[in-house]
């Protein structure tokens, strides 16, 4: 990925007081009011390399949140971006849920509700954490990162040259199903490749 130096021209000084005065829970301060540099647009919509690339056990491709924000940095640099809550975080029976606003220069550049499944009450402070990741990932389709994940085109093309769906069984309980994985790697245990 390079250095972690942020490209283009940005002025963190003009951006710290644009932002000191902004309620960043209701503002849509700076949205849409100037373009990204040509270098940070680049960073932002580079095309994702195929080891970058993930895909779950259902089939879906996705991109893992640390690299979200590695992209980020490099466009912006380590402290040009932040995520800023807006509104409180609403629990519900098994789910946490919150409205997030991605800030990069000293102005609103998305806005995108997170959520996060928990299975018992004490899981809820990382559910909370799990609801920001979410959230930040839908603010950075706005912003053209990954947004090869989202084409369906793109997705049948990489499914078939990279990734492959085969039968599993679970080593304990021996239930057999389908699930996907990269062709370079085999399934992780408790699964194990199974003939149908």
């Amino acid at each position: 990925m390079g250095s972690s130096q942020p490209v283009g021209n940005v002025d963190p000084l003009a951006a710290v007081a644009a932002g000191s005065e902004v309620d960043w829970a209701t503002s849509y301060h700076g949205l849409s009011a100037v373009p990204f540099t040509r270098e940070q647009a680049d960073v932002l919509m580079r095309p994702l390399e195929e080891p970058e690339i993930e895909i779950k056990p259902d089939g879906l491709l996705y991109l893992p949140e640390i690299l979200y924000r590695r992209i980020l940095n490099r466009a912006f640099g380590p402290g040009g971006w932040g995520m800023v809550p807006r509104g409180e975080m609403s629990v519900l029976k098994n789910m946490v849920t919150r409205e997030w606003g991605l800030v990069a220069g000293g102005r609103l550049v998305s806005v995108a509700r997170g959520e996060q499944t928990f299975f018992d009450p004490s899981g809820v402070p990382t559910a909370s954490e799990g609801c920001k990741s979410n959230a930040l990932m839908r603010c950075c389709k706005d912003l053209g990162i990954a947004s090869e994940l989202w084409d369906p085109v793109f997705i049948r093309a990489f499914k078939k040259a990279h990734c492959v769906e085969a039968w599993t069984e679970h080593v304990v309980s021996k239930k057999k199903q389908k699930r996907w994985r990269k062709k370079k790697l085999a399934f992780e245990y408790p699964y194990q490749e199974a003939a149908r």
